[in-house]
């Protein structure tokens, strides 16, 4: 079990600054729904879902996501709470991925293609890698541990809806800016981009053991299915096999693999 000691001066700090950045990113997500300022993400998307379209019920994932988040930017900067090596080793990577998902809100609803796709990719990439970087305390983590369900979970929830939301994001501006590269068919790159989804899933659940990254990839393939299946039926079908892949093998690697080590 991580090492827990009171939080230094710079470190309480950081969890203000933590706290700032949970709070930031639903402000400005619902902030811009209730303003109407922009086009709405919704709108951003629909403007390139030719490619690739997810149905619009997948979103409301945003709504466990935040809760999640401002519960770990809350608990963290309690007084009781004392200072792990992954609430550590996550501080500042978090501020950082929730303050990219504040500002994507605000690059999409200006319309700004290339600043859209640099936010959400950085936003996964600055989660993902420092949480790889942590696997043994992740993995570590007893089932009852506040460091699982208050940083593990809610940092790996948006982890994973990153990871899908980017390829989504991608193929989004790609299309919308008719920048598709000529060597495959539309259906071909969204094939691609679903393959490449599947596989980082199960890569990333494989070294962490944490069911919280592969569910909203699972969950964002499955909304892709309900899009696509009239419209473009092999990549309704195939995004509907990759997200029983995905969870079936998710779980296999979370629960059994887990089991066996603990052995």
């Amino acid at each position: 079990m991580s090492s827990i000691i009171r939080p230094t001066a710079a470190q309480q700090t950081r969890r203000f600054v933590v706290l700032a950045a949970a709070l930031f990113a639903p402000i400005v997500g619902y902030g811009q729904m209730l303003l109407g300022w922009g086009q709405s993400p919704a709108e951003f998307s629909a403007d390139g879902d030719q490619t690739l379209r997810v149905a619009g019920y997948a979103f409301t994932i945003w709504g466990l996501i935040y809760t999640w988040l401002i519960a770990y930017g809350v608990w963290q900067v309690l007084p009781r709470t004392g200072e792990s090596d992954l609430l550590s080793r996550m501080g500042w990577p978090s501020v950082a991925g929730m303050v990219g998902i504040g500002l994507w809100v605000i690059a999409s609803a200006a319309d700004q293609d290339a600043a859209t796709v640099v936010l959400i990719a950085g936003s996964g990439l600055v989660l993902v890698v420092p949480m790889l970087m942590s696997t043994q305390l992740i993995r570590a983590a007893p089932t009852r541990d506040s460091d699982r369900w208050l940083v593990a979970w809610p940092l790996g929830l948006l982890a994973g809806w990153l990871t899908i939301a980017t390829a989504a994001n991608v193929l989004t501006v790609a299309t919308a800016n008719d920048a598709l590269p000529p060597g495959l068919p539309p259906t071909g790159w969204a094939l691609l981009a679903v393959t490449l989804v599947v596989a980082a899933a199960l890569l990333v659940t494989w070294r962490l053991r944490l069911m919280a990254y592969p569910l909203p990839i699972a969950w964002g393939l499955m909304a892709v299915f309900v899009a696509e299946q009239e419209r473009n039926p092999v990549l309704g079908f195939s995004a509907l096999a990759a997200s029983l892949l995905v969870l079936i093998v998710a779980l296999i690697l979370v629960f059994r693999l887990k089991r066996d080590i603990a052995r």
